[in-house]
């Protein structure tokens, strides 16, 4: 065979390096795209009555005794009646009845195999890590605006994120200390950030009765702003501190306030309960608040990834209410340190009160350009963890993963038709 001409060789060899070129390129758009999972159905198999909850158990600013991911990885694998057993849960109405729901997992074989992650034992501790690197974000131009706008806050200290207009997940012991409900979380509710509303035009301010005032009884029972709570307190007292009190007001109109919405129900699962699910307890550290009325702004869709370590930016993000920072949303993002098949441990600054913050992260639809952000996580908060299993505990951030399961459970919750959650 003689030599192959050069006008043939040269398309040839242009071809290949087109394809190496797309392969790669594909290869990486693939890294940056969310994965799509078949998701095991949870179905309801029976629902009895219980007696009210007692109501007594008091919030606690950092949890102890977490069995964490190296004690974890020393515990043998739940088996199906196992994992039916902590998906079970308790439903806690707002007029104080409770009810317990047993379930059915089905499908669970068919379910790609959810890959066990592990990584360098290097972490750090506490709550913030050297330099502060939170941003508090005070500005009604970004507070009220999506992503930041599907933070709320809850009345018993905590923060959540919104998963429907209807529905909130937060951490399970922003309600439920492992043993009983919080005292708070009898009459609980949800505050959304809202824009404070102009006075003076036709509202509730002084200068007559306007277009725009409200008949005694017309506000919605359900929902009360933070600002006509606070006025509710008190009457004004004397001339000179009602001008003092409208300028403050004026000087303060671009910070915005809560709009609190009272909860419909709360679905807690057994595995967080005490006695149940023993060492993985920590896994189950989430909950669903149901709301009385729907919130008309945006909110963020759950999402399933089988490691963040592994994405090309490895990053986390989540906004929440820190205590230090008292009525302001405070965003952070940061990478993580260690992951398992249900926690993460994670670098990023926290205070009290932000426990209940949804993770979430930004990646490509698939087939699509567009990027969309989705939840993938719980913040359980700054917790003393039992490291080895021996009594030894360190301090570290910890947030509760979205497995597939946890995904079909949260998403019954959300939607109450599992055919709706079959494709994560």
């Amino acid at each position: 065979m003689g030599p192959i001409p050069l006008c043939l060789l040269l398309p040839v060899t242009v071809l290949a390096l087109v394809v190496d070129v797309v392969a790669e390129e594909a290869t990486l758009d693939d890294q940056y795209t969310w994965p799509q999972w078949k998701v095991p159905l949870v179905r309801n198999r029976r629902t009895v009555p219980l007696s009210s909850p007692k109501f007594s158990a008091q919030p606690q600013a950092e949890l102890s005794g977490t069995c964490g991911i190296e004690c974890q990885r020393q515990l043998p694998a739940p088996s199906l009646h196992d994992l039916e057993q902590f998906l079970s849960y308790e439903t806690v109405y707002e007029n104080g009845t409770r009810t317990f729901t047993s379930v059915s997992v089905q499908g669970l074989n068919e379910v790609a195999a959810w890959p066990g992650n592990s990584s360098a034992h290097s972490r750090h501790k506490r709550e913030v890590y050297g330099t502060d690197t939170r941003f508090t974000i005070s500005d009604k131009q970004f507070s009220t605006k999506y992503p930041f706008s599907t933070s709320v806050k809850i009345s018993t200290g905590c923060s959540g994120v919104l998963v429907s207009p209807k529905h909130v997940l937060t951490a399970a012991h922003c309600i439920h200390d492992g043993r009983d409900y919080l005292n708070g979380a009898q009459k609980l509710r949800v505050g959304v950030l809202k824009e404070k509303s102009r006075r003076g035009k036709g509202g509730k301010g002084r200068g007559g009765r306007g277009k725009g005032k409200r008949r005694k009884g017309d506000k919605d029972k359900d929902e009360v702003d933070e600002d006509e709570e606070k006025e509710g307190k008190g009457n004004r007292k004397g001339k000179g501190k009602g001008r003092k009190s409208r300028s403050r007001r004026s000087a303060e109109s671009e910070k915005p306030s809560f709009r609190w919405t009272r909860v419909k129900q709360t679905q807690v699962p057994k595995g967080w309960f005490k006695g149940v699910s023993e060492g993985v307890a920590a896994d189950y550290d989430y909950a669903v608040l149901e709301l009385k009325k729907a919130q008309k702004v945006k909110y963020m869709d759950l999402g399933v990834i089988p490691s963040v370590k592994k994405l090309p930016a490895g990053r986390i993000h989540f906004s929440g209410f820190d205590d230090d920072r008292p009525g302001n949303l405070v965003y952070r993002f940061c990478s993580i340190s260690e992951e398992s098949n249900d926690l993460l441990y994670q670098y990023c600054d926290a205070k009290p009160g932000s426990s209940g913050s949804g993770v979430y992260i930004r990646l490509k639809e698939p087939g699509k350009k567009k990027w969309k952000r989705k939840i993938i996580g719980v913040f359980s908060g700054h917790q003393w963890v039992d490291v080895n299993g021996n009594g030894l505990q360190q301090d570290y951030n910890v947030a509760v993963r979205i497995t597939p399961l946890k995904y079909a459970q949260i998403c019954y919750w959300v939607h109450g038709d599992s055919s709706e959650c079959q494709v994560a």
